[in-house]
């Protein structure tokens, strides 16, 4: 640790934590609502605060640390940000809550905190010309080429994800990231293939295999958007068993990688995680992202629940004569999703503290019985 690291806040989310977590809510929230982070006895609440969401102003700062802090004081252990949200001040403003929280007794131990990086962090603002700004601020300081650069707003070289990781830590304030993931590396496929992607996502495992030892981060994952959803013969479909053959190589002979997180697009609008059988399991079948990722010892966190927003203010009619007993529209998207069977963690993302109450509305339900999601989700097909 560098003597910049010494304020950084030490610990990360422990199995010892988060069942003490599980224990202070005991009386309010049933123990579904908490799920495994597989093969590591640590306990995940089923809904987790996303902060991609909001302005870019001082109130959204406020806001957004006010939903953490409230949030992790509500039995919700799962904070999800990454090192470009909102330019780089979603960060910020999750430490802000983090510390506030801390302030109110939660102890480190008991949360899980997620971070991304790939796409490119424009402090300040988007520039006029990402690709000159790309120039100045990655290729002059050695965290990049041109050649890493993707659409001129993501960039998958080791030594990036690397700044990226550490600019993060310092948002948040943390010193160890529970888990820290590659952000839509499939967008690098049309520009130089997918082997040619695969060869750099090696690279950048093998930096944050690193920064475990480093004990910067605990565990890494990938998030995507199309990769896990699309069928298996597009371009952009990624296999998790080849993911999970790169964590190995980056690991090195002999030594356990620390690929555990996958996170996808999931809601009624967008099944396919569920639905399309695309993935070679751990036991050599056919089955869906999500069914293969709990095979192969992946934790699947659900993102886009409300379809930015649309399922919030559109009801659809499935869920709502399925879920007759939820107020309104997002508290039935987010408890369809939450009670998928197999998604460990359904991030919501969150800006404004209005919509904290549906959140935790959610929370404060059982998750569905497999019959009667089914019988939903049938429907919905």
């Amino acid at each position: 640790m560098n003597a910049a690291d010494n304020t950084l806040i030490p610990g990360a989310a422990n199995s010892v934590g988060s069942k003490a977590y599980v224990a202070r809510f005991a009386e309010t929230l049933a123990e579904e609502h908490f799920s495994d982070f597989l093969n590591t006895r640590i306990k995940l609440s089923s809904l987790g605060v996303g902060t991609f969401p909001g302005a870019v102003d001082d109130v959204t700062d406020l806001a957004v640390a006010a939903i953490v802090a409230q949030a992790l004081q509500s039995g919700i252990n799962v904070i999800d940000t990454g090192a470009n949200y909102r330019f780089g001040r979603a960060g910020r403003a999750v430490g802000a809550g983090i510390a506030k929280a801390m302030a109110a007794g939660i102890l480190r131990e008991e949360f899980f905190v997620v971070g991304k990086g790939g796409f490119l962090t424009f402090t300040g603002g988007r520039p006029e010309d990402p690709l000159a700004f790309f120039r100045e601020e990655v290729v002059a300081k050695g965290l990049g080429k041109e050649e890493d650069l993707a659409q001129n707003v993501h960039c998958l070289s080791p030594e990036y994800i690397a700044w990226q990781l550490d600019d993060l830590r310092s948002q948040t304030g943390l010193e160890t990231l529970d888990v820290f993931l590659v952000d839509q590396p499939e967008v690098h496929i049309p520009l130089i293939g997918k082997e040619r992607m695969y060869q750099k996502l090696l690279q950048v495992f093998t930096v944050l295999e690193q920064a475990v030892n480093e004990n910067k981060i605990r565990y890494y994952g990938i998030s995507t958007f199309n990769a896990c959803r699309v069928e298996t013969d597009h371009t952009l479909f990624q296999s998790l068993t080849s993911l999970i053959g790169l964590a190995e190589k980056a690991a090195g002979e002999g030594n356990r990688h620390h690929l555990r997180v996958v996170e996808l697009p999931f809601n009624a609008l967008m099944p396919e995680a569920y639905t399309r059988f695309s993935q070679v399991t751990g036991q050599g079948n056919i089955g869906s992202t999500i069914q293969a990722a709990f095979q192969l010892k992946l934790t699947v966190m659900a993102s886009h629940t409300l379809g930015k927003g649309l399922l919030a203010r559109e009801e659809i009619p499935s869920l709502q004569e399925g879920i007759p007993e939820l107020a309104n529209a997002a508290q039935r998207a987010i408890q369809f999703v939450r009670s998928t069977p197999g998604i460990g963690v359904t991030l919501v993302g969150m800006s404004s503290p209005l919509h904290l109450a549906d959140f935790l509305a959610v929370a404060k339900q059982l998750p569905l019985p497999k019959e009667r999601y089914l019988a939903m989700f049938e429907k919905e097909k």
